[in-house]
């Protein structure tokens, strides 16, 4: 890259690692051009503005996590084995950031009540995951993994709120016994949809215990 693109990409890593901290609403140029040890107009250089700042950097997390998580899935055959490879790669990350914090999670409780750009921009990337786990869950009704009268919307809604659960009981509570519930709910879920037929089709363990501490 050049020196001003590696400048930037350089402000958007710092900006992640402070939002992470502090949320996006802690987010200012000053702390940015602190860190960098940069003047602030420098800083506005390469981001126009405060805003500017926060919308790439929700854009930046949401590359981050496609390249993490639902690239590799789409290694995995249609169906059961991409649901629960992207479901295991989202745990997985989730455990990673049970210090800093997820974005889409943090994100919707500082921007469930604001209106703007920057909500507008978090809840297009949460809902481009939550159609992708819905395109994925529909597929394995489609390959005969679950049965035919899945719902689909429940389902997917069901493995969202135990990644909720998930963030608020390692996160929140310190329980380090949470990863290993998850992957019980997600077996016990996924098992009340599955076809007889189905029965050997691999579900994936998503993680253990110990993911939580070896994410600290």
């Amino acid at each position: 890259m050049r020196k001003g693109e590696q400048t930037r990409a350089a402000i958007l890593e710092a900006a992640l690692d402070l939002a992470s901290r502090d949320g996006l609403e802690g987010l200012t140029i000053g702390l940015i051009a602190e860190r960098m040890q940069m003047s602030k107009s420098g800083v506005f250089a390469h981001f126009g503005s405060r805003e500017d700042l926060q919308i790439a950097v929700i854009q930046e997390y949401h590359r981050r996590f496609e390249e993490e998580v639902f690239l590799p899935s789409l290694k995995e055959p249609h169906g059961l084995p991409r649901l629960s490879a992207m479901y295991a790669g989202w745990v997985k990350r989730h455990t990673r950031e049970i210090d800093s914090g997820c974005m889409y999670i943090s994100g919707a409780v500082e921007y469930d009540d604001r209106p703007g750009p920057i909500r507008d921009e978090l809840l297009s990337m949460v809902m481009a995951w939550q159609k992708a786990l819905l395109r994925a869950a529909r597929q394995a009704v489609k390959h005969g993994h679950l049965v035919p009268d899945t719902d689909v919307e429940q389902l997917v809604f069901e493995m969202r709120a135990m990644v909720l659960a998930l963030h608020h009981d390692a996160r929140f509570i310190g329980d380090r016994h949470a990863v290993d519930r998850i992957d019980r709910g997600y077996l016990r879920l996924i098992d009340s949809y599955r076809t007889p037929s189905s029965e050997s089709t691999p579900q994936r363990r998503l993680a253990t215990a110990d993911a939580i501490e070896a994410a600290r």
